[in-house]
Formats: C-alpha cells, sequence, structure tokens
C-alpha cells in the first residue's frame, strides 16, 4: 500500500494535465517539417522525450523550489502540491529531479549528434530554465519573467528546435507558426498566476500578474488569444501556405468560452479555466499540424 501511495505521489508531483502543453509545440515543428519534405522519425521521438522530460523537470522544480520559499502553502487555490503536502520528502525531489536531469542529457547527447553545436546551445539553456524558472538567486517565475520565459521556451524554442533536428536549418515561417504555440501555452500560465495573485504576493512571489494586477492580467490573456489566431492569417497571406493553414480558427469558438469565463470566474473556479485553457491549447496546435499536412 505504501508503495502504491508513493508512486501515486510521483504521479502527482509529474503533474500529467501539463503535458499535452510539452507535446503541442513538436506537433507543429514535426508537422512543419514534414509539409516541407523534412521529416525524420527518430529525432521527431526524440523531441518528444526532451520537450516531456524538460516539462517534468520543470514541475518537479516549481514543487520544490516553491515549497522552499514559501510560495505553497495551506492557502493554495489550485491543485495539490506534493511538497506542500507532505507526501514527497525533499531529498526524494532532488532524486527525482536528478533522474530526469539525467534521463535529459541522455536523449540531448542523441539530438546533438543530429543537430550540432546550435542543440546543444539551446539544450543546455532549455535546462538551466527549467530549474532556474522558480530555483537560483534569480528565479525568473519570482521576478515577472515567468510568462516570457514560457512563451520562448515552450513556444519558440520548442517549435523551432523540433524543426531544426528534422530540417537542418530554420526559416522565418517556423517562428510564425511557433508564435501561436507559445502563445497559448503563455495563456495557461496567465490563468495560474491570475488564481494566485493574492497568495503570491503574500510570499514574495512577484509575477506578472501580482505587477501588473488582476484586470490587465485578463487582457493579458486575451491578447495572447488574438496573436494565435492571427497567426495562421500571416503564414497563409505572407508565406503562402494555403487555405488549409487556417484550420485553427475551427478552434475560435471555445476560444471565445474561455475569454467569457475568464471575466467571470475567480479563485478555484479559475483551476477549470486552466485546464480547458491547455485543452484550447492542444485543439489549436492539432488544427494547425492538419492545416500544415494538408
Amino acid at each position: 500500500m505504501a508503495s502504491n501511495n508513493r508512486w501515486s505521489a510521483w504521479l502527482l508531483a509529474v503533474r500529467p494535465k501539463t503535458l499535452p502543453a510539452a507535446i503541442s509545440p513538436v506537433l507543429v515543428g514535426t508537422a512543419m517539417a514534414w509539409a516541407d519534405g523534412h521529416f525524420s522519425l527518430f529525432p521527431a521521438l526524440a523531441a518528444v522525450a526532451g520537450a516531456l522530460l524538460l516539462q517534468i523537470l520543470s514541475n518537479f522544480a516549481n514543487d520544490y523550489f516553491d515549497y522552499a520559499k514559501g510560495a505553497d502553502t495551506s492557502e493554495r487555490l489550485g491543485p495539490t502540491r506534493v511538497m506542500a503536502a507532505g507526501l514527497l520528502s525533499p531529498q526524494a525531489m532532488r532524486r527525482g529531479m536528478a533522474l530526469v536531469v539525467a534521463l535529459t542529457v541522455v536523449d540531448g547527447i542523441y539530438l546533438v549528434l543530429i543537430g550540432g553545436w546550435p542543440i546543444l546551445a539551446v539544450g543546455l539553456a532549455s535546462l538551466a530554465a527549467a530549474v532556474l524558472y522558480t530555483g537560483g538567486p534569480f528565479p525568473f517565475g519570482y521576478h515577472g519573467l515567468g510568462d516570457l520565459f514560457v512563451f520562448v521556451f515552450f513556444g519558440l524554442v520548442a517549435v523551432a528546435g523540433t524543426y531544426f533536428v528534422q530540417a537542418g536549418g530554420l526559416a522565418g515561417e517556423v517562428f510564425v507558426a511557433a508564435a501561436p504555440v507559445g502563445a497559448l501555452v503563455t495563456a495557461i500560465l496567465v490563468v495560474n498566476n491570475l488564481r494566485d495573485i493574492a497568495t503570491d504576493a503574500r510570499a514574495g512571489k512577484r509575477t506578472l500578474a501580482v505587477l501588473i494586477g488582476a484586470r490587465k492580467t485578463r487582457f493579458q490573456y486575451v491578447f495572447l488569444l488574438v496573436l494565435a489566431y492571427a497567426a495562421p492569417f500571416v503564414l497563409w497571406l505572407g508565406f503562402e501556405r494555403g487555405a488549409a493553414i487556417l484550420l485553427p480558427l475551427l478552434s475560435l469558438p471555445l476560444a471565445v468560452k474561455r475569454v467569457r469565463t475568464l471575466f467571470r470566474a475567480t479563485g478555484t473556479a479559475l483551476n477549470a479555466l486552466l485546464a480547458a485553457t491547455a485543452q484550447l491549447s492542444l485543439i489549436y496546435s492539432l488544427l494547425m499540424s492538419l492545416g500544415l499536412l494538408l
């Protein structure tokens, strides 16, 4: 029974509901590589593994450092954090982080052999950023830089890196396709930080939401969605990708529904919106991937 409880605690620490956000950019990057005649199976699979491992590492690090800094307390409105709940010890979490880092390095070595020094540089930066988001002497998430970090690493870098290890190069339109992916993944973080404004402020965690307030944070969410739904038009008109690239617009009614919820919901009610935004991110990425393939 104790063993089962321990596995349940680790599964909770992994936060399975966050993993689609890691897969979405790899789907888009691979679809664009396929559309451009550069698809390569094993680099694509390695990119998926790397993205998932980095997301898990970030989740572990957030759990560990937020607890250590006093940001996770009994007042937390979000899902259970294993450290704050006493389900895993600090020593166990450090061992878990070390294991994930080791697996990420192994996966990264293969990708570096394919992509060369650019992938080495990106991989090291991504590995460091996953930990330094809430750890280190200047944690990004505690100084209003978390949103930028997520947009860059879970959007631009993840899509472009996936494309690069298959194509061996980059084009400007790759970053146009990456921007909406990054925007929607960032929107997930925006909901999370909006929900936690009060508790984060008391703990000294100065997220962008804490710095700009709830009203502007809601408009930040809207801006990110507008950016996401403008990108297909840029790919269609600016890069002549074909009308199929507009397929993500089919998810627009879902986006509108989430915006309406955002301006009504507060507190724990935002947990459902967080999950719904993650769902929107995955659906959008699947539709964009299909549009690129077609």
